[in-house]
């Protein structure tokens, strides 16, 4: 058995407010972990400045290591954990910006960083497209990392897997009025690829847009081990307001290899007949 522990930090960024996002981020990491022992944390995207932040991201982005990478690197370390967290990352060339997540291991180094390669509407304003996936091998197993809308394609949750992962994390701005899409989209990942997915989502809101958390755990044969669910009014049923707070499992990533091995999704596959997944639209 490959038993790890992992945990989704459902957290509330202010926008435009790097240091007391990265205060806050640090404080969290520190209950969490006094609470559980964990091999690894993961926060939101852009969890450092909040998603509404337009051309101004281009102020804010941070070089890879930086300030902000520093910052989680001393905790990681201290903590001896991993910690995953969404950010936006600069290039030497000032005005090249980056969607990105930062894996930090439990010494402290930097595994590296995974760009967004899809973006979304005003996204794609300050933002440059990333151009590869990634995927990390840790001590105990292969991450695969995806940012927000991604995990609408498909595509990009079976690259992963077929890299290797057995563990996909996804780090979100899942919007409130899509959270139906949300459960559904982490579920069907899961399943297809016989992986674990953990969804890590924002709560709060920016200037226009509001985040409905959801933050959830789900295994490879669909099942849901863990869930930050949001609260209901028990007399009126009402839904109330998605909150901050934290969702742990402690998962075996032994099971991926046995899921795969007894639905045969992987070893069926048929490539050769797959031509025009790859086509421009």
């Amino acid at each position: 058995m490959r038993e790890i522990t992992i945990g989704a930090v459902q957290f509330r960024p202010q926008l435009n407010e790097p240091e007391e996002n990265l205060m806050k981020m640090a404080a969290m990491v520190r209950e969490v972990a006094s609470k559980n022992k964990f091999d690894l944390v993961a926060f939101p995207e852009l969890a450092t400045t909040g998603a509404e932040n337009g051309l101004h991201f281009t102020e804010l982005a941070q070089r890879v290591p930086g300030p902000a990478v520093n910052v989680m690197a001393k905790r990681a370390s201290d903590l001896n954990t991993h910690i995953l967290f969404g950010l936006p990352t600069k290039q030497k060339v000032e005005s090249i910006i980056y969607n990105a997540a930062v894996l930090i291991g439990p010494d402290g180094d930097v595994f590296g960083d995974y760009r967004k390669v899809h973006l979304r509407g005003d996204e794609r304003l300050p933002f440059r497209e990333g151009f590869k996936y990634r995927t990390f091998d840790t001590d105990f197993g292969t991450i695969g990392v995806m940012l927000g809308y991604e995990l609408m394609f498909p595509e990009v949750a079976r690259t992963l897997a077929l890299e290797g992962a057995e563990l996909i994390i996804c780090l979100a701005n899942w919007e409130r009025p899509l959270m139906r899409e949300w459960r559904a989209l982490c579920i069907a990942r899961a399943i297809e690829n016989n992986c674990f997915i953990m969804g890590v989502n924002r709560v709060g809101e920016d200037r226009q847009l509001q985040f409905g958390g959801e933050s959830v755990i789900v295994d490879p044969f669909g099942e849901v081990v863990a869930l930050i669910e949001t609260p209901v009014d028990p007399d009126t049923g009402e839904i109330g307001e998605p909150e901050e707070g934290y969702c742990v499992a402690k998962i075996d990533l032994d099971m991926v290899r046995q899921a795969r091995e007894t639905t045969q999704n992987f070893q069926t596959r048929r490539p050769d007949t797959y031509r025009a997944v790859v086509k421009r639209y």
